[in-house]
């Protein structure tokens, strides 16, 4: 198949999924269930009519509001439509083997949610990051047999690393980190290193600018949620970790 035809289906296939993300994000935190009812508006409860539930387009089309109440439809929606898409085609292009897109695409699908998820509500559920482990591993079993070693010892270093710091500083640290750390190892591989090394200096890095505009007794208090950075690592991970590994392996240990 032609990478173009690949990035046009990854990319449609993307939007649409990017379009169940949300209705992830929105219901799972309110524990409301994903199927039942069907999409409709928060504030007046009228049913989306198909032609309203376009990903992206949709939302252009209404000018960003509800086609009954007029209520405004947060631009969370297309950014997490477009969002997906978007890496969905980079792991097509970025990735050669049928292992790499569907552990790439798999990831994808559950670190968006679990980011945006983590940023509004403090929480990553366990719906998202168990099944997703257990995807890894059959995914993984499946079309890459020989790899499958290397990925189940890098889940259990990253778990083990961040419960380490979770027992260390529990309010610093969550069991949902935790387990989106050994998730993203059960994905990644060796490359869940460079995954965990971004994660860490991004989070520092936002600490310490938080710190530096509010005080660091006020900084100190402030509750910053881990999943976004864990999911920024786990995508440098996922598109660049193998090649900065490896630069680090030239480097240091030959």
């Amino acid at each position: 198949m032609p990478v173009s035809v690949s990035c046009a289906f990854a990319g449609v296939f993307g939007a649409i999924f990017g379009s169940f993300l949300n209705v992830v994000i929105y219901r799972l935190p309110r524990r409301e269930s994903l199927v039942s009812p069907g999409s409709h508006c928060p504030s007046c409860g009228a049913a989306v009519r198909p032609i309203d539930n376009i990903p992206v387009l949709s939302w252009l089309l209404l000018r960003g509001h509800c086609r009954r109440c007029d209520e405004p439809i947060s631009p969370r929606y297309p950014a997490v439509e477009l969002a997906t898409a978007a890496l969905a085609v980079g792991v097509v292009v970025a990735e050669r083997s049928a292992a790499g897109i569907v552990l790439g695409v798999v990831l994808v699908l559950l670190l968006v949610p679990c980011a945006v998820i983590d940023l509004e509500h403090r929480i990553i559920p366990n719906i998202l990051t168990g099944p997703g482990a257990l995807l890894a591993v059959v995914a993984g079993t499946a079309l890459d047999p020989a790899g499958e070693p290397s990925r189940l010892i890098a889940g259990a270093a990253a778990g083990g690393f961040l419960l380490l710091a979770a027992l260390a500083y529990p309010r610093g640290m969550g069991m949902g980190d935790v387990k989106l750390a050994g998730m993203l190892g059960l994905f990644l591989g060796s490359a869940v290193a460079p995954a965990m090394l971004v994660a860490l200096l991004s989070g520092v890095g936002v600490g310490a600018v938080i710190m530096a505009r509010t005080g660091t007794a006020t900084g100190r208090k402030t509750a910053i949620p881990f999943g976004p950075y864990l999911a920024l690592g786990g995508l440098v991970g996922l598109f660049a970790g193998g090649p900065l590994v490896h630069l680090y392996l030239q480097t240091f240990v030959h």
